[in-house]
């Protein structure tokens, strides 16, 4: 059928006037903790709509399913902690690291490693006394699996005699230890000190003392890196100018004690939005939580190498990974 020329006509005029479709928004992956605090600042500040995208969260229990879901096609981007899984998943193609999150820094205090009161009063007071104990984690092949190993090596202990108990969330995990079903597990600093605090565990450590590490860090799937490339750069951008503002606002030092400003209770009103809302304790909990993010959001390449070839030797990734293959630093600073 052939239509009149003045039809032809005002379908392109129509074509040329009707508004573009808006692209679908970025859905980011992570857990709802303190630990994406800058992605909670770069949203409410309006810093990925400036760079003419969206992005929506999605929150998990745990990091492995963030990986796992990226893959599926559920998530166009993650941050989350490198795990075995996620190096399982990186080395068939399918993802790669892009840029840095939290890092374990020495004398920032962000990863305890707490004790039952039970277990502390049996001796347990020190991190070289974990052998032998029964010890909390999300799931083989976690970021807290890594750290319980890699404090075994460097503090002397066996990593064999430690029991290892997967309880796949978090607050499973904190639980535990306040109620004696575990000796010890690990937790962030506004989760552990409140626990110490009412005599119910006791922290023998911190983690980045020992064991300075990329802990999390953002990746993307094969999926976003060919299809969606452009959007996240943008993406990118924004999440730097957020870590430039989470510094800003919580990492600022004189003689080695915080300095909070204005910054600071504007950034918690907004973090707040999303956890410890409602709570009348949430300032202190997330001024005490806050953990490092390195200036751009950094990422410590030599270390996710060596965290590839300890999982690698654990043979919690039966494969060889190519760490080429899975990092790509055309997206972000590296350290």
């Amino acid at each position: 059928m052939h239509l009149p020329r003045r039809s032809l006509l005002a379908l392109a005029g129509a074509a040329l006037t009707a508004p573009a479709r808006a692209a679908a928004p970025l859905r980011l992956g992570m857990l709802r903790t303190l630990s994406p605090a800058p992605f909670y600042i770069a949203q409410e500040r309006g810093l990925f709509a400036a760079q003419g995208i969206a992005v929506e969260f999605k929150f998990f229990e745990a990091a492995q399913p963030i990986a796992a879901a990226a893959v599926a096609g559920d998530l166009d981007v993650g941050v989350t902690a490198l795990t075995g899984g996620f190096f399982a998943l990186a080395g068939r193609g399918e993802l790669k690291v892009i840029g840095g999150g939290l890092h374990e820094q020495v004398g920032y205090r962000q990863t305890a490693v707490l004790v039952s009161k039970k277990a502390y009063d049996a001796g347990v007071t020190s991190l070289d006394k974990l052998g032998g104990t029964s010890f909390g984690i999300t799931q083989y092949g976690s970021s807290f699996h890594y750290m319980i190993g890699r404090l075994a090596q460097i503090k002397g202990f066996d990593p064999k005699s430690v029991t290892l108990r997967p309880l796949q969330q978090i607050s499973n995990m904190v639980a535990a230890v306040r109620t004696g079903q575990v000796d010890a597990t690990m937790a962030i600093s506004s989760m552990a000190t409140p626990l110490e605090a009412s005599g119910e565990a006791k922290i023998i450590g911190w983690v980045g003392d020992y064991v300075p590490y990329q802990i999390t860090a953002l990746f993307a799937p094969s999926a976003t890196l060919q299809g969606r490339a452009d959007e996240l750069r943008k993406f990118c951008v924004a999440y730097r100018q957020g870590v430039a503002a989470y510094r800003a606002a919580f990492l600022n030092f004189t003689d080695g004690k915080p300095v909070y400003g204005a910054q600071t209770d504007r950034a918690i009103a907004e973090i707040s939005k999303y956890v410890f809302t409602g709570d009348p304790q949430a300032a202190a909990k997330i001024k005490d939580g806050a953990g490092w993010y390195d200036e751009g959001a950094a990422l410590d390449v030599a270390d996710v190498r060596a965290q590839i070839a300890w999982f690698e030797e654990q043979g919690l990734v039966k494969q060889k990974v190519d760490p080429a293959e899975v990092i790509d630093t055309g997206y972000m600073p590296t350290l």
